[in-house]
């Protein structure tokens, strides 16, 4: 049965939660696949653990029923997806240098700050505000609820900056080109 207890964050949960919880498992495990058969051409073994931690945390939550404002929140930051994957197809189009390329990369850098940097901070703090409440549910799930955000968390840094040191590249290649007169 679907229900919500008034004033416990944990245990919120409700039938749209639970779809868009199955739609985002059947996502992950469906890009997984796609990893694992074109391994390690579409990312490597942080996007296997990226993956495997996802959907570990999506089946908890959904065995369970709950944590699942957490887990949706988490899950947000798949909002970034689009901008990475068509950074991908325009670096093996050898699109690099397009004005679309260039674009992209800003916009990943914003969705990713906002969606992937910040929004983890603001799930560090909720979390941290309501310790009694995450600490109320079963064991397992209150690790699992400490462990893997914070090892996404990570993660997210590192590809961040990644994402910012090839943008400043972009960026600097792209200035020299212009002060140079020539454009694309």
């Amino acid at each position: 049965m679907i229900t919500a207890v008034a004033g416990i964050f944990v245990e919120h949960i409700a039938l749209t939660s639970f779809m868009t919880l199955q739609v985002s498992i059947g996502y992950f495990l469906t890009d997984l696949v796609m990893i694992l058969w074109y391994f390690p051409s579409l990312g490597g073994k942080e996007y296997l653990l990226h993956h495997g931690l996802s959907m570990y945390a999506i089946g908890l939550a959904l065995l369970s029923g709950k944590a699942h404002m957490y887990i949706l929140m988490v899950l947000f930051t798949e909002v970034t997806t689009p901008f990475v994957n068509l950074r991908w197809y325009l670096d093996v189009a050898g699109q690099k240098t397009c004005n679309l390329y260039v674009y992209n990369g800003v916009a990943l850098f914003v969705g990713w700050l906002v969606a992937r940097i910040i929004l983890f901070v603001y799930l560090f703090t909720h979390m941290y505000f309501h310790y009694d409440q995450v600490r109320s549910i079963f064991t397992l799930g209150f690790y699992s609820l400490l462990a893997v955000p914070s090892t996404v968390a990570v993660m997210n840094v590192f590809w961040f900056w990644k994402i910012l040191k090839g943008m400043v590249k972009t960026l600097s290649r792209r200035r020299k080109h212009s002060e140079n007169g020539k454009t694309d």
